[in-house]
This record gives C-alpha cells, structure tokens and sequence, in this order.
C-alpha cells in the first residue's frame, strides 16, 4: 500500500407524575406519537461524530466525570472534539451562542466547516478504542459554556437581532442558523444547551429561552437534521429529564428548579454526577435523532432516481469510504449486496471529472497527521470559474509534512479515450507550485501515485490559469518506488492536488481549482 492509500484509510430513575411535570413526545423538534417509532439503539456502523465544546465539555467526555466519549463509543461513535485554540483562525475559542453565526453562516464558514467536517483527533482526554471509520464527521454536536445562561432580557421576549447575550438576541441568532442546516441535509447538527449557573438572577430567563429551543424552535422546520439535547434542563434537578423512555422522548421540568443542582464545589462546572446523569440520558436520546435523520434521508430520496453524488457510503471499520463521483457521465449504478461490480464505461474525451457545483463531499482531505499541520477544503463561492463555486484548499504544512485533497473513484475507470487532464487554478501568489497526481490500481486500498507540478504565474493570481497534461508527461515520485513506471489511464482511480512539503519553516497559503476535465 502506498502513502496516499492512508487517505482513504482515514476518509470514518423515573419519578412521580405531578402538575409540574410534563412529557413531551418529539422527534427533532416535531411532536410525534410513540408509535411513529423512537429508536435508541446503536448505529448499526460506526459513524463518525465531532463535538465543539469548552471546559464543560471536555469534563462530561473523560472517562473519570461524564464518561460521554466512553458511552459514545460503545454505542458506534467515532468521537473527535474541537477545544480552546482549534481550527482555523483560533475559532475553537469562539463558542458563545453569539459566536454561532461565524461558524456557521458568515464569510468564513466554509473554511470552519470544512476543518470541523474533516477533523479526527481528540482534543480533550477520553478513551477512543473504535477504529476511524474513514470520511468525514456526519453528526456535528455544538455546546456553549454556562456564562451562556446569564441571558439578559425577559423569559417571552421574541427573536429580535440585537448585541451580547439576550433572550431575543439568542433566539435571533438561531433562527438564522436553520436555512444553513437545511442545505446539509448530508449532517446532523445537534445543539447542547448550556449548562444552568447556581446564581437565580436569569434563571427564569434561561428556563424560557432552553425550552423554547426544545418546544417551538423546530416546530415548523422540514427536515430531521437538526436536533435539540436540553442539558441545562437535566442539570437542573434529580427529576429533570430529557430522554427517550419506554419508546417516547420525555422532557420532564420541575417547577422552580431553574439553577445548578450539581455544582463543583461552588463552582458552576457540573459535578460528575450531574455529567454522568445526563450521558445517560442523552446517548439513547441521540440513537433516536440519528437514527429518525437517516429515515428522513432515505424517504427523501425517491426509489426510482440514483442516490445523490455527493453522498459517501459508508464503510465497515478501518476501511476506506469509496466516494462516490460528483459527475454524472461517471456514476456507478447501485449493485446488489455480493454482486460483481458493472465495468465503468469509457470516459471520453472532454468528459468533466468535476465543477463542484453538486458539492465537495466526494473530496478528502489528508495529511502527515502532525498536529500542527492542517489542511481543509471548502466550496468557495467568490471563486468560481464558472458556475456556482470552486473548490479552495487552505493549508499550513512544517517540514517534512505533507497534505493533499483528492477525489478517488471506488472502482477503475477507463479513461483511455482521452490523452490528459485539465484544469483551472487561482491562487494567492504567482510563482506558487501545486502538485497535479493522477491515481492507477485496482482498489482505493491500493494506489498508484504519477504526479507533475504545475507553477502558477500572474495569470493564476489574476484570475483563472489553465494547466493541460498529457498522461505521458505523468511520473511517480521517488518514494513510489518506480521511476520507469506510466500512468495507464484504463486504470485510473482519480484526481488529487497536492503540496510539497517546505525544506525549512512552514508552507501557508491557499488555491482555488475550478472545471476538471479530461481531455
């Protein structure tokens, strides 16, 4: 197995009923009855989950408070976690509920997400036995701190933009996040309210304002990627509940318990036993919202059309998820469990390899796996070509290091027909050398690598530079093993871009590709 087949490997106590308690049946913020079905069982495969969090986060996932990233595990999570410091511009800092927005929604969320998306190390202590199932994170939980509970502002204010954290600002804020949901029905997104302070001085405020998020925030969204766990609410007292029970999701609130019941020694960080009461409410609880997610997904899809291109299969334990291709001339029927997979046709000349105008999800990120060194991809819609978006690739890499982003077929493809490739490349400086690799083998497990470096001059940093290559002007690179060796295109595997490694201090920047096609 090469270096590059490593980018597929990693590409993975009920208590009596009173006034004062009440049950709410729902399912992604829609009531539903329990015979709709509330399943709290595992993920049948693992699935890959990222938690953004701080300092009450990390103490619910170790293993000696909240047990979270244990009971993730024994239920098929792969879990990783942002901290302080993560990602992209230090946003891991940021995790307000007003900071929301820049993650999710403003001018740089595509570069976030992208990090957030790609992201499979642990930034917190907690044990992860589970074999990375490859691909990316498909289940995204987000929590603010407890500061987040001193909501200004009156318990029925309305959603009204403003500044800092109010109870109209916050509901604001989240409104605003749903269309962005919406357009990744591919993700579950699910919000962990803040956890309560022991100070009454906004309690009743931060009562009002988490059950809205659970009650009527969702009410009139169409679709199950989206998600509510009421943290606060179960770290308010021994009979607060948020769980699913005896096959309907209970929310059960005790009047007047609207502050910390488990504080750490006068602090607002929740004590183990409040951590570990709501892990065990809230495991179960996300089974049923996985699980009513990839419901929803399927019945979105109608039998009789192919499965959209920009959806990954998934793959068993330590295997590689064979993306599947964003261009329709190339996408491979469905076929039977045990079958023999149908031959690919022919590529011809002038058939597009991609545009990205179907998404990016079919692209992988990889990296020499140091902590320092990050590479992502995101759609960029203020570089396209044409069309919607390009595909921008931002990378940091030390010596020695490498990155690449690359797009890798399931089976062979024959691209005989043809005599090269093409694409089009913007960048930040002229001078700068990205590194074009074409894929030969018989299984993303088993890759090839013939590479040739492209430099860009001022036309790149202008606008769009084309760059044509012709298979015979391919070779691999000295590591590979086989200098005599050529790319034969009726065995292609697919396209990467990627950077060589700086002889001292580090290579940052960023380039843009647009329109690849065979030629």
């Amino acid at each position: 197995m090469t270096r590059h087949a490593g980018f597929l490997g990693r590409f993975p106590q009920g208590s009596a009923w009173s006034a004062c308690t009440f049950l709410l049946v729902l399912a992604c913020g829609r009531e539903l009855p329990a015979a709709a079905g509330n399943d709290p069982s595992p993920p049948a495969s693992p699935v890959k989950l990222v938690f953004v969090h701080h300092s009450c986060g990390e103490n619910w996932l170790a293993d000696e408070h909240g047990g979270l990233g244990l009971a993730l595990e024994r239920n098929n999570y792969f879990v990783s976690d942002t901290n302080y410091g993560w990602g992209p511009d230090g946003i891991g800092d940021r995790t307000d509920i007003t900071d929301w927005p820049e993650w999710f929604t403003g001018p740089e969320s595509g570069r976030f997400l992208a990090a957030l998306f790609a992201e499979s190390s642990r930034h917190s202590e907690y044990t992860r036995t589970l074999a990375d199932p490859g691909g990316e994170n498909r289940v995204i939980l987000f929590k603010s701190c407890f500061p987040n509970s001193n909501l200004a502002g009156a318990p029925d204010d309305p959603p009204a933009r403003g500044e800092g954290l109010t109870v109209g600002n916050a509901k604001a804020i989240y409104n605003e996040l749903l269309p962005a949901f919406a357009a990744r029905p591919d993700r579950l997104f699910v919000i962990v309210t803040a956890p309560p302070v022991q100070d009454p001085a906004h309690a009743r405020n931060a009562r009002a304002f988490n059950a809205w998020l659970v009650k009527d925030w969702l009410a009139d969204y169409e679709h199950d990627n989206v998600a509510v766990f009421d943290f606060y609410n179960v770290l308010t007292g021994p009979d607060c509940h948020h769980r699913c029970r005896d096959g309907a999701i209970e929310h059960a609130v005790s009047a007047g318990r609207n502050t910390l019941h488990y504080p750490s020694d006068g602090d607002d960080h929740p004590a183990p036993p409040g951590n570990r009461k709501a892990t065990a409410e809230f495991v179960p609880l996300l089974n049923v919202y996985y699980h009513r997610w990839q419901e929803g997904a399927a019945a979105a899809v109608p039998a009789a059309e192919p499965e959209p291109p920009d959806v990954t299969p998934a793959a068993p334990p330590g295997a590689a998820p064979p993306p599947v291709e964003a261009e329709p001339p190339d996408v491979t029927p469905a076929q039977a469990p045990g079958a023999e997979p149908a031959a690919p046709p022919d590529a011809e000349q002038g058939a597009l390899i991609d545009d990205f105008e179907s998404g990016c999800d079919a692209w992988a990120v990889f990296s020499d796996g140091a902590e320092e060194t990050r590479v992502s991809r995101a759609l960029d819609p203020d570089n396209a070509r044409a069309g919607q978006a390009g595909l921008r690739v931002e990378y940091d890499i030390g010596p020695g290091g490498y990155g690449l982003c690359g797009l890798v077929h399931p089976s062979p493809r024959d691209w005989k027909a043809s005599s090269g490739a093409s694409f089009y490349f913007h960048c930040e400086r002229a001078g700068q050398e990205i590194v074009f690799i074409a894929y030969n083998g018989a299984s993303p497990e088993d890759l090839a690598v013939f590479e040739i470096r492209v430099t860009a001059g001022q036309e790149a940093v202008a606008g769009w530079q084309r760059a044509a290559i012709t298979w015979d002007q391919l070779s691999q690179p000295s590591w590979q093993g086989d200098a005599a060796a050529r790319f034969d295109p009726a065995r292609a595997m697919g396209v990467a871009f990627s950077i060589d490694p700086p002889e001292s201090g580090r290579s940052r920047g960023w380039f843009c590709v647009d329109d690849i096609a065979l030629e």
